[in-house]
């Protein structure tokens, strides 16, 4: 515990994003407000004391949408990185060991890097049909290429250590090799590439949301309430205001948790331990 307590980045994200699944997870549920009943008499009423975010152009409470906006955003990054966590773990394993795997999944990749992410989410989802499961399908097949590239330029170097080249002189086979030896040393890139991913499909549902190709209304997730809010941004500035900004801090706290760990898990941004600070001490 003391050790994780230095690491005061990954501890606000991680009290920060806490916050957010609370808010996401209760927020609805403790809100007197149904989350899809109009109120004609309600419409774009400004914050107050019974509606909190104000209301929209339909008189729904915003605080209700918000709080069940976030918890789609969460479950849709979510949801993307562990799909394109694991295809991509693998296929960057494989890869990294077998050649002939190397040279044809390494060039798909490099034809899916070729497009730019969102265009390319677009796409599918255009071709599959705007709903959350293939928004999550297109986000996964968009970021496999990121993770296993990571995973596979960690393994390459774990690949040529001396130890690797005993195991093989002892007869250990490929598979041992892989997920016994490879696997446990490129787990820490892979883990903070997903606190990247995770963030990033977030912010990537948010866009295909507002440009209509994501979450389907009446449900509600932050990119469609801020496409609703741009109708009525300088005449009722909260419908986009709150959306906006819980986008914001979600990125803000998944990339400072992900550099948290990054500094948790790399040995060369540790701190020296104490008895070794006090040594270093005295020979001076």
């Amino acid at each position: 515990m003391p050790g994780l307590l230095r690491h005061k980045m990954m501890l606000a994200g991680g009290v920060i994003l806490l916050l957010l699944v609370t808010l996401s997870l209760a927020g609805s549920y403790f809100s007197p407000y149904d989350l899809y009943a109009l109120d004609a008499l309600s419409r774009l009423k400004s914050p107050t004391a019974q509606h909190w975010f104000g209301t929209d152009n339909f008189g729904r409470d915003v605080f209700t949408r918000v709080a069940y906006a976030i918890r789609i955003s969460l479950l849709v990054g979510l949801s993307v990185a562990a799909a394109a966590g694991v295809f991509g773990l693998i296929t960057g394993l494989l890869s990294a060991w077998y050649r002939p795997v190397d040279l044809i999944a390494m060039r798909i990749c490099d034809g899916l890097f070729a497009f730019p992410s969102l265009l390319l989410a677009i796409a599918i989802v255009g071709i599959l049909g705007p709903n959350t499961l293939n928004v999550v399908l297109a986000l996964s097949l968009v970021y496999i290429p990121s993770i296993a590239r990571v995973v596979r330029s960690a393994a390459l170097v774990i690949k040529e250590k001396n130890y690797i080249e005993g195991l093989r002189a002892q007869g250990a086979t490929s598979g041992r090799i892989i997920w016994r030896h490879i696997l446990p040393n490129v787990m820490s890139p892979f883990i903070v590439q997903m606190t990247f991913i995770f963030s990033v499909a977030i912010l990537t549902e948010a866009a295909l949301s507002f440009l209509g190709s994501g979450v389907p209304a009446p449900i509600p997730s932050l990119g469609n309430l801020l496409l609703e809010g741009k109708k009525v941004i300088f005449t009722s500035w909260w419908m986009t205001f709150f959306p906006g900004i819980s986008i914001i801090v979600l990125i803000f706290a998944l990339n400072i948790l992900g550099d948290g760990i990054r500094d948790l898990l790399d040995p060369t941004l540790r701190p020296l331990p104490r008895h070794v600070l006090a040594t270093l001490r005295t020979r001076r």
